[in-house]
């Protein structure tokens, strides 16, 4: 038996006879497509014949080796991809259980065809009756938006079909309810381009560790053996010694070998995975790019935001995670805190540190400031530390730009944020606010619900709405017990089918509202500035994802003052009892 936690140089099949019967859990493959790309030690340029002979070989020992619940992952080229899945499925006796296709962008350049921006994985078990399938695992779990953001018992938690749609630019994409989607089985993770920061360098094949991480959290589990037959700069390793498994491999280039257990030495189980969780959240807008004049000249776009402004640029998009430094240095408690302070001091742009984390432009120049220092920790730990700062004696850099988001403006978006956020607080029952937009992981997480609840604005406008509600809690419930008596009485208000209401009569009316299932379940207690505006806002989401149904309104006389509105609001969640309202703004 090969031993497991290195990679095995030399040929994959002559080493994978040294691997015992039905000793591995999980097996993914990546081998070579046979499409005469230049590897130091293999020949990429087979006849048709000879390829399929060999992949047939190898995949019949993957069968081999498998254990009876053993979950196989190949992935393939167009090329041969129709003739490998049927070796496998009738020769070799692997059932499919998926046909993912993995779509990314900057494929390769063609001048007479559509240029490829895909491969195929092909998802095969040994018995289609027993394997392994985490489909609650929350880390891989993307329920459909009926169920992620208004936890509507209807909802189908196998996900939805996919479309059959092309996009020309994801990241220009505005919506998150079409398309692409994670639940589907057309999955967009970015290809790992030489500029990307977990780029390892010296193997030009590699794959993005979060699209490994969501295979091998769905098909293994912690202390499960994974085996990769084609390592390469070790991804798959990388990311089952991070998920805690128990990780082996073959690689038949030497230098190959080398680099990658160089990489493997760096990684500890635990460590959080390179690059974003959500891709299309990810990528940068294109709308405020550059261009090129008719001279060969760039030239900026009409819209491009040339420097930041007070306000939260509209712009904004999660940044791909950094890998984190390990050095060590000296004091991690002293030279950690100065190199926080140095990191912050030299990219906050004159925001405050609340800014500066709610905003992934600002934080990814923090946390890649922090990697050149070389302090030791992650990502988590510098955003948590430099939170920590926030009212700690240290001397900070002084706040000489304000972030100042009106209410009107923050009454489009605020309600969206809060769902976001307490949906994610009943995920992770121990998270703050803080420890959320700390965690790279968990504010993709934010941001993608957000999103979904109340489409059309950007993280930074998100994230800062939900700081915005923590800082009025506790004034909310303070006010809710001194209201008027007249108010303090208030009943909730009658139900009515929500397409049935005329938006002309509420436009800029302040009121509240509930908002209620087909089945009667309460879902949310909303307070707005605008009631039309509002409702109209919802009625989409429910367009889309058929949940709400009715609607009850307050309207309210715009001459209250903002403190006898919140503290009615606050009285009116403790009265209904909803779902999606966070439990600390309950009277």
């Amino acid at each position: 038996m090969l031993k497991s936690g290195k990679i095995h140089q030399g040929d994959c099949i002559k080493l994978m006879k040294k691997i015992d019967d039905e000793s591995i859990d999980l097996v993914f493959a990546d081998p070579p497509f046979n499409i005469g790309y230049e590897y130091d030690e293999y020949d990429d340029r087979q006849n048709d014949e000879k390829y399929l002979e060999w992949c047939s070989e190898w995949m019949a020992h993957v069968h081999r080796i498998l254990s009876p619940s053993g979950t196989f992952w190949l992935a393939i080229g167009d090329e041969y991809a129709a003739e490998l899945k049927v070796a496998a499925q009738r020769t070799l006796g692997f059932t499919t259980r998926s046909w993912v296709i993995w779509y990314y962008t900057f494929g390769v350049n063609c001048t007479k065809k559509f240029s490829r921006s895909h491969a195929h994985l092909f998802h095969f078990v040994k018995d289609p009756k027993k394997f392994t399938f985490n489909a609650e695992d929350p880390a891989i779990r993307v329920l459909s938006a009926r169920a992620l953001v208004y936890g509507d018992k209807r909802a189908n938690p196998n996900g939805r079909l996919p479309d059959d749609t092309w996009i020309l630019r994801p990241q220009d994409f505005q919506s998150d309810a079409y398309g692409f989607t994670p639940e589907q089985d057309t999955w967009f993770f970015s290809r790992v381009a030489g500029t990307f920061k977990e780029r390892q360098g010296f193997h030009g094949c590699q794959m993005p560790e979060q699209l490994l991480g969501r295979i091998i959290r769905a098909s293994s589990n912690e202390g499960d053996k994974v085996f990769d037959p084609f390592t390469g700069s070790g991804t798959t390793l990388a990311v089952a010694k991070k998920l805690g498994r128990i990780f082996l491999g073959t690689e038949l280039s030497a230098d190959y070998q080398k680099y990658a257990t160089e990489r493997l030495k760096t990684i500890q189980a635990g460590d959080t995975l390179d690059g974003p969780a959500d891709q299309i959240a990810s990528a940068p807008s294109t709308a405020n790019g550059t261009r090129l004049t008719a001279k060969g000249r760039k030239r900026t776009s009409e819209h491009a935001t040339t420097q930041y402004d007070a306000r939260i640029i509209r712009n904004g998009a999660s940044i791909p995670k950094l890998q984190s430094s390990n050095k060590k240095v000296g004091s991690k408690t002293e030279i950690g805190v100065a190199g926080i302070i140095d990191a912050f001091k030299s990219t906050h742009n004159g925001f405050s540190i609340d800014r500066l984390i709610s905003d992934p432009q600002l934080d990814h120049a923090f946390l890649e400031k922090c990697g050149r220092l070389g302090l030791a920790g992650t990502e988590f730990k510098w955003n948590t530390l430099l939170m920590g700062l926030r009212k700690s004696k240290h001397s900070l850099p002084p706040t000489t730009r304000k972030t100042r988001v009106s209410r009107s403006e923050l009454d489009k978006y605020c309600f969206a944020s809060e769902i976001a956020l307490q949906r994610l607080k009943g995920k992770y029952p121990k998270s703050s606010l803080d420890a959320i937009l700390c965690d790279p992981e968990k504010a993709g997480e934010f941001d993608l619900i957000a999103k979904t609840a109340g489409p059309g604005f950007t993280s930074p406008e998100y994230r800062w709405a939900a700081l915005t509600i923590r800082k009025r809690t506790s004034n909310c419930i303070e006010s809710s017990k001194n209201l008027p008596e007249n108010l303090a009485n208030l009943r909730l208000p009658r139900q009515k089918d929500i397409n049935s209401i005329d938006l002309s009569a509420l436009r800029k009316n302040v009121g509240l509202y509930v908002l209620q299932t087909d089945e009667e379940e309460r879902l949310y207690v909303g307070g707005t500035l605008d009631l039309a505006n509002r409702i109209e806002s919802h009625r989409k989401a429910r367009k889309i994802f058929g949940c709400v149904t009715s609607i009850g309104i307050v309207k309210l006389s715009p001459n209250l003052t903002t403190g006898i509105q919140d503290g009615l609001h606050s009285r009116f969640i403790s009265k209904a009892k909803p779902l999606l309202n966070l439990k600390e703004l309950a009277a």
